[in-house]
């Protein structure tokens, strides 16, 4: 079984965004050392609860700090963007990081309507060019020709400079929508479970892996799903440090966003009478425990859905407690001596 990361710069009350930044940055050499497989960064923006804005850039300055790990976005909001940039920045990251790098696209605004009018105030409405971008994102970043308008602005073939490795598409997605582009166009596809506690998996993967087209690259399926999870040395410690998504989690539901508060804090107010049915059943889902409770439900749930490879999403306040969980996930399946 491979483990894989999803970091997000997760803002953290008490400190600055600089702090999250930085943190991230740190993180990815301690999870390389650990053996884990990929480390993917997310794309948010103007929510006080994620500093990842920006993944092309904090990815440049992880590929000068690491040598094996695998790199990537998880995934870059492609509506906002000209599929030609995207290409262009991730050749450049291959380049740095040579055979290393992973492009996860997903077509969520991963914002406000606000946010994707200011990152682009003149983008078509971009969800529905999706497939369209994806087909000129996978062309000009392999290289290979393409009939586009920015080399020969009346549809001659245009060509991607050679002499850089090309990066590995994956499509990113919570719906059937992702599951079926990615197996029509032949790619990876990585389902986010943690953003409904799971609902719709089985249903996206039976789809993706039903419907898969080979490709040349991919001549079989490969599909990952993302996971919240905490491990600490005992189940209560582990519960304790979980209330802060707890927290986080409750506030969601109710419209209000901030920045990752203290479990102490937490615990000492506790949850209001309308919030503990919501906070209660998101507990009972949770993979939260001793690194073998959480392993065991990990590996059960990999084993359902036929998975060779887990990626890890962890917040925490204290910057010491999620390496700590890493750790320990990383201990209990065995990463170093897989390598």
């Amino acid at each position: 079984m491979k483990l894989s990361v999803l970091d997000q710069s997760v803002a953290l009350a008490g400190a600055s965004e600089a702090d999250a930044i930085r943190d991230t940055l740190s993180l990815a050499p301690h999870c390389e050392a650990l053996g884990y497989h990929r480390f993917w960064l997310s794309e948010h923006h103007s929510l006080p609860s994620i500093v990842g804005t920006a993944p092309e850039v904090l990815l440049a300055a992880i590929a000068a700090r690491t040598e094996r790990i695998r790199l990537g976005s998880a995934g870059v909001m492609l509506p906002h963007y000209s599929a030609f940039k995207v290409a262009e920045q991730f050749r450049v990251l291959d380049a740095l990081a040579p055979g290393r790098i992973d492009l996860g696209v997903g077509r969520a605004p991963g914002g406000d309507r606000r946010s994707a009018l200011a990152l682009n105030p003149h983008a078509r409405p971009g969800a529905e060019d999706f497939p369209e971008q994806v087909l000129d994102l996978q062309a000009w970043s392999s290289g290979a020709q393409h009939r586009g308008l920015i080399a020969h602005p009346r549809g001659g073939p245009a060509e991607a400079p050679n002499g850089v490795h090309a990066p590995q598409l994956w499509i990113l997605g919570s719906s059937d929508y992702g599951a079926r582009l990615a197996a029509h166009l032949g790619l990876p596809y990585a389902f986010a479970y943690f953003f409904m506690d799971g609902q719709g998996v089985e249903q996206a993967l039976e789809l993706y892996r039903s419907l898969y087209r080979p490709s040349e690259r991919h001549p079989l399926p490969e599909v990952t799903i993302c996971v919240w999870a905490l491990a600490a040395d005992s189940e209560a410690e582990a519960r304790h440090h979980a209330l802060s998504r707890d927290r986080w989690r409750a506030d969601y539901l109710r419209g209000r966003l901030g920045p990752l508060q203290a479990p102490d804090d937490i615990a000492a107010r506790g949850f209001g009478e309308d919030e503990r049915a919501a906070v209660e059943a998101g507990q009972r889902k949770a993979f939260v425990g001793t690194a073998r409770q959480v392993a065991d439900k990990l590996r059960a749930l990999a084993a359902s859905l036929e998975l060779e490879e887990l990626v890890i999403n962890t917040w925490a306040h204290a910057p010491a407690v999620r390496r700590h969980s890493y750790a320990l996930l990383a201990k209990e399946f065995g990463l170093e001596e897989s390598r």
